[in-house]
């Protein structure tokens, strides 16, 4: 059952299994006066999860709440630490109001970067209503099953030198070192990418960002997992650097049906896992 939403660009699909769906980056959206100084409105839209909506539209099939931002994450990015703590000390990232593509690139002009006030009020009026509305949700879901798997969904080109070496695996399971969620159910996760036949890593270049960090407490009965998957599973990526008349690819049926297959089943996991006293509660 679909909820109407409270905000025009918040989207709160209410299922009643124990999963939900975060779909944080695939945001397109820059509404005045956050288009102000920005270089270009494809670089702004450069780092977006592409097509990752239509790529888990079976979720709410399978009974999940769906949640999503229509806003692009250079507006703000609601899987960053509001406290402007890196993620990933030591390593290239973006911030919470980006100021450079993935690639390095200035998102600004120079001198038009977001303030101090305006970081604020971004946070205020897009940040704090998305993780309002995953608590609330993980809340009622919780209360009803016990349990509940927080997926969160992204997605990223293969190959970006100025965040990891070489191409990036298809599959690449956050778990925050295993903090944010038990081991049968990353274990779970993990054997059916492997089965895929597709590449794989866990706990690799990317851990699990913000939404899963702060809401994965599997001994309170939340069990949050990131998916960060490769673009080329699921469309025509050129690998290696890109511009405006060559990305995004159009998301391709026949490219994206292994990975795809490969999602549905590792969603049905999550709910059995979730569905399972004995095997949710092993450490």
């Amino acid at each position: 059952m679909t909820e109407p939403a409270s905000l025009p660009w918040l989207t709160v699909a209410r299922g009643e299994a124990p999963l939900i769906v975060s779909l944080p980056h695939t945001g397109t959206e820059i509404p005045a006066p956050y288009d102000r100084g920005l270089v270009s409105p494809w670089l702004a839209r450069k780092d977006a999860d592409w097509w990752i909506e239509r790529l888990y539209d079976f979720a709410a099939g399978l009974g999940a709440t769906v949640i999503r931002t229509a806003i692009s994450r250079t507006v703000i990015d609601v899987n960053r630490d509001p406290s402007g703590a890196s993620l990933y000390p030591g390593q290239a990232t973006t911030e919470l109001c980006p100021t450079t593509t993935f690639d390095g690139e200035p998102l600004y002009v120079a001198g038009a970067e977001p303030d101090a006030a305006s970081i604020a009020e971004r946070r205020q009026r897009f940040f704090d209503p998305y993780h309002a509305a995953l608590r609330a949700e993980a809340g009622r879901l919780r209360e009803r099953h016990g349990h509940v798997v927080v997926y969160d969904c992204h997605s990223i080109r293969s190959v970006i030198p100025r965040l990891f070496e070489g191409t990036l695996p298809h599959f690449n399971i956050g778990t925050n070192g295993g903090v944010s969620c038990a081991a049968p159910l990353s274990g779970a996760v993990e054997k059916l990418c492997a089965e895929s036949g597709l590449t794989h890593v866990v706990n690799g270049r990317f851990k699990g960002g913000y939404i899963t960090r702060s809401l994965g407490r599997p001994d309170a009965g939340i069990h949050a997992i990131q998916m960060e998957l490769a673009c080329r599973g699921y469309m025509k990526e050129p690998l290696g650097p890109v511009a405006a008349d060559t990305w995004p690819t159009p998301y391709d049926d026949a490219v994206a049906a292994p990975m795809r297959e490969t999602l549905i089943r590792i969603l049905e996991a999550c709910l059995a896992f979730a569905k399972r006293p004995v095997e949710r509660n092993r450490p």
